[in-house]
């Protein structure tokens, strides 16, 4: 068995011990058959047979994944290991504390820039709730804005021939919405009716989770590197993983990158159509810049909670307070710090946005290069230094 088919092997039977721990898997059928028919393997065992892998292959893209691998089987298994450590072993970033003079410089600039009276989290609640958008209306706007950020997207880069996408709208659900990737070039796109959302959330959300985002990644690297390269080790997508931090990199910045001024127009020609009043369009996107530096907040909540002993009622409080959101998004900030299969992963957004950013620089043959190829974290954290 070669490397690569021991490390799908592996993913595989760590997924039989935590549900959602495998987000996608397209590779070999009669791997995923063989694991299937198995008993779950000991997870002392799994993590013993990563390390064992990890030791026989050389400095590259596909140890990374192993050692990330590697941390989660051993964490699984009991072992006594920090969370800054968890973190790090599974996504090659240390996590550390942002300085709460950041959040201060953040709620002053909001401050400036939310119209109305009243206190900041009021203000900032009205703008949201003068743009939302009623969820039976929100699929439909979906539909036609995918259609603009797709051309401007092939601009980029060609997209293989066949890729299609599954769009469903869903109601009770943890999450606002998912990129399912099915594999042969499909992703299912769902959206969860029950969450508020604004028109220019809508414009974001397209460009993370199909064009320029996850399913254009997943469908371009399997067309290059798997069909092409033969490079089968792709065809699992794992939570624990480096991997993830690069795919949540590319869905926070490709939007920007892809989407020019008349791109732009465009997609908020649609909103408009729709009877979406955008009030100040520009305004908007400066509130959204202004906030962006607050994704950090839910990692901290986590530090908070595993590193410093906080518990969950301390930490629901500086999230509603530094994140100016209500309690129960908050409380939902918490649930997925805290729970078994995502709690390490709240780095991958603000991580991912800012490595995936520092290594583009703003250049499109470098955002080619990460919707391509495996990069390697070492090679974005050398970016950004």
């Amino acid at each position: 068995m070669t490397p690569a088919e021991r490390y799908l092997q592996l993913g595989l039977r760590l997924g039989k011990h935590v549900d959602g721990l495998v987000d996608a898997y397209y590779g070999p059928a009669e791997l995923q058959e063989q694991v299937d028919a198995e008993q779950p393997a000991p997870a002392d065992q799994l993590a013993a047979d990563a390390d064992a892998l990890l030791a026989e292959l050389p400095d590259g893209w596909l140890a990374d994944q192993v050692r990330g691998c590697a941390t989660y089987a051993h964490v699984l298994a009991g072992a006594e290991i920090s969370y800054a450590d968890e973190v790090e072993g599974c996504y090659g970033v240390r996590p550390s504390r942002v300085n709460e003079d950041v959040y201060r410089e953040v709620h002053a600039e909001l401050d400036a820039l939310l119209p109305g009276d009243g206190s900041l989290y009021a203000r900032r609640q009205a703008w949201r709730d003068q743009h939302l958008v009623g969820g039976v209306l929100a699929l439909p706007v979906l539909e036609e804005l995918l259609p603009v950020l797709r051309e401007c997207t092939a601009a980029l880069l060609e997209l293989p021939a066949g890729e299609e996408l599954i769009l469903e709208s869903v109601t009770d659900e943890p999450w606002w919405a998912f990129n399912y990737y099915l594999g042969n070039l499909c992703s299912r796109v769902v959206l969860n009716a029950d969450v508020p959302t604004t028109g220019l959330d809508l414009v974001h959300l397209a460009g993370h989770e199909v064009y320029p985002g996850h399913h254009t990644e997943h469908a371009v690297k399997e067309q290059l590197l798997i069909r092409e390269q033969g490079k089968i080790e792709e065809a699992i997508q794992l939570v624990p993983t480096p991997q993830a931090v690069l795919s949540e990199g590319i869905a926070e910045t490709g939007t920007d990158l892809i989407l020019d001024d008349a791109g732009k127009e465009e997609a908020y020609a649609i909103l408009r159509k729709h009877g979406l009043d955008l009030v100040d369009a520009e305004l908007g996107e400066r509130i959204i810049r202004a906030s962006e530096p607050l994704r950090t907040v839910g990692l901290d909540a986590a530090l908070m909670i595993h590193e410093d002993g906080a518990s969950a009622e301390e930490a629901q409080a500086f999230v509603e307070k530094w994140n100016l959101v209500p309690p129960d998004q908050a409380r939902h900030s918490v649930r997925f710090a805290t729970d078994p299969t995502w709690r390490a992963y709240v780095i991958t957004y603000s991580a991912g946005r800012d490595l995936c950013r520092a290594y583009v620089a703003g250049d499109p043959a470098r955002f080619r290069t990460l919707l391509t190829e495996h990069v390697r974290i070492g090679d974005l954290l050398a970016a950004a230094r």
